[in-house]
């Protein structure tokens, strides 16, 4: 009896059973709680993938929709006003003015209830001629569609080589007296550098299947069969630009003055006297007394914002390769002034 008797402070002594199965059952709860915490976790995790998913859903559908209405809203509207589609900078593909999206402005000007007549508001040194060609046709065509809506253009700062290409297919052509217009002419150009290569000691080394396949390298010596070729190239499409001038211009254009197809430029004020333009006006006179609608609307295609965004978000590693230098292979020629 004497082993089970215990004196006042000391603790009774603890039964090991008990204590494992109160280890036990703690480690059972630690493990629970920390796999709540772990659900909860991927749970949020969850949650903030699928709502992203949704987000960028939402995002994606508005940016179609909002990239289906390209054109201003007044532009649909049955007001009477002057249908504007600009011609800025560089025509070419790849350009602001390329073919493609100057023909769709062109058609919803003209299809617009309530265009009285388009105009065409250039400032550009030239381009593409297959490009202005394009543009020549579509507006010829607009014009057999919609033969009470006339087109006039009006020139800006410049409208030279292919912008006055195009300019030739309106109805009139406007300028202001310092504006400078023409350029009726065909250019190509371009470096040698075989003597460079030779003074360098470096041997140029083209293999071809087809005898003229490497006409215009400029690595390798001019050649006068290659020279002629490209003459009469240029030639050619000097000729049809002459052609559709004078389609265009008809008697307007001063009788007997081949002045005007060699190439060089006017100023507003001679191009009056030679023919080239019909008056020193400004795109709000010729909306209002030559059209007789002075409310304008332009018809652009605004970038669409997912454009804009794949632009933006891409800008900064294309800055990175922009020393490069690349740049897109383009015509040998062109009508720039």
């Amino acid at each position: 009896m004497a082993d089970n008797q215990w004196t006042e402070g000391s603790e009774p002594a603890s039964d090991p059973r008990n204590q494992s199965e109160t280890n036990r059952l703690w480690s059972v709860m630690e493990r629970t709680l920390a796999q709540s915490t772990i659900e909860q976790r991927r749970a949020r995790r969850w949650g903030i993938f699928f709502k992203t998913i949704t987000l960028g859903y939402v995002i994606g559908i508005s940016l179609f929709v909002v990239n289906q209405s390209n054109l201003p809203v007044d532009a649909m509207g049955s007001q009477s006003h002057t249908a504007v589609v600009p011609i800025d900078g560089v025509i070419a593909p790849g350009e602001s003015a390329n073919a493609f999206e100057i023909q769709q402005n062109l058609e919803a000007a003209f299809e617009a209830p309530g265009s009285k007549g388009v105009m065409l508001e250039i400032n550009s040194p030239g381009g593409s001629p297959v490009q202005s060609e394009y543009v020549y046709r579509a507006i010829l065509d607009l014009k057999a569609q919609y033969p009470g809506k006339p087109v006039h253009a009006v020139i800006g700062d410049i409208g030279a080589s292919g912008a006055y290409y195009i300019a030739a297919a309106a109805d009139t052509i406007h300028a202001a007296p310092a504006s400078i217009v023409g350029s009726i002419g065909v250019v190509s150009s371009g470096f040698g550098f075989n003597d460079l290569l030779e003074k360098l000691g470096v041997d140029r080394r083209v293999v071809t299947a087809g005898e003229n396949k490497a006409m215009l390298d400029p690595f390798l010596p001019e050649s006068e069969t290659d020279k002629k070729h490209l003459q009469s190239l240029l030639d050619a499409t000097h000729q049809q630009f002459i052609a559709r001038v004078q389609e265009g211009r008809g008697e307007r254009l001063t009788p007997g003055d081949e002045d005007v197809f060699d190439g060089r430029v006017w100023s507003g004020e001679q191009a009056l006297i030679l023919g080239l333009v019909d008056s020193l006006a400004g795109p709000l006179e010729v909306a209002r007394e030559w059209i007789g609608a002075e409310d304008r609307v332009y018809y652009v295609q605004d970038e669409p914002l997912l454009n804009q965004f794949s632009r933006e978000f891409g800008f900064g590693v294309g800055s990175a390769f922009s020393w490069i230098g690349l740049q897109g292979i383009s015509s040998p020629w062109s009508l720039n002034h």
